[in-house]
């Protein structure tokens, strides 16, 4: 997609961590290197265990590189920012608040006021992930689709510039997994955030992605960047979608 080019950018990236008990150091990243442009929605696939949640742990401000550098808009990211919000597999609601109040709580923080009224804007982001008959609901009153939903637009609430969602689809049934993929579209294209989407099916991965990147076993780098020309909404009936599935599987493997 169009946009300012290298709005994020590793730089040489490594990442060891100090083995524990006297064990050797653990190599996860070596090497890393990438660069994503505003507006894309990026998916990362690997084996398990090659640093994909690591990587996005350190796009969130959480780890730092051992060498190498994280960048945002050209600077060194040095710890959480609002810009860059995570989406976890698992949502992290508060169960003792409602849908709205969830969504409100990063709007009613110090660092988030003057963007206009709270209810006004809990309600809009209520309604754009389809929520808006939900607001007085509790988590626990809402499907597993629903709260990931909420979970969603509770991380528009700060109005960041990238979305960081690690596994989000995960832990739902293969139905509802679909639906949401459908869903998470449908959101990117309306609010244009930047996307950057840890997945371990390659499905997904095709079908939302407009680049993929293929992350090699530990200790990890890109091994290859996956440009996906096909247009959405895309079928896995599609034999350029059949062909790129085996592509990658093949990579993987």
């Amino acid at each position: 997609m169009g946009g300012e080019p290298g709005l994020v950018r590793f730089e040489n990236v490594a990442l060891t961590f100090p083995g524990a008990s006297g064990r050797s150091p653990v190599e996860v990243l070596r090497r890393l290197d990438l660069d994503i442009t505003a507006g894309e929605f990026v998916a990362i696939i690997g084996p398990s265990g090659c640093g994909k949640s690591t990587l996005l742990s350190m796009l969130a401000g959480y780890l730092a590189p051992s060498s190498g550098r994280v960048l945002f808009q050209d600077q060194p990211i040095a710890g959480p920012g609002r810009e860059r919000m995570m989406v976890f597999q698992q949502p992290a609601l508060f169960p003792w608040l409602t849908a709205a109040e969830n969504v409100a709580y990063g709007l009613k923080l110090k660092a988030n006021r003057g963007n206009g009224p709270v209810r006004d804007t809990v309600a809009e982001l209520l309604r754009l992930v389809q929520l808006d008959g939900f607001a007085r609901h509790y988590p626990s009153d809402l499907s597993g689709g629903m709260r990931q939903r909420l979970e969603i637009a509770r991380a528009l609430a700060v109005n960041p510039q990238v979305l960081l969602m690690d596994e989000p689809l995960a832990a739902l049934d293969a139905l509802t997994r679909r639906t949401m993929q459908r869903e998470v579209l449908r959101i990117w294209e309306q609010t244009q955030k930047t996307i950057v989407f840890v997945t371990h099916d390659i499905d997904e991965a095709v079908i939302m992605a407009d680049r993929i990147f293929v992350m090699a076993q530990r200790p990890s780098f890109v091994l290859e960047v996956e440009e996906v020309g096909l247009s959405r909404p895309r079928g896995r009936d599609d034999p350029e979608f059949a062909r790129l599935t085996r592509r990658l599987s093949a990579l993987l493997e």
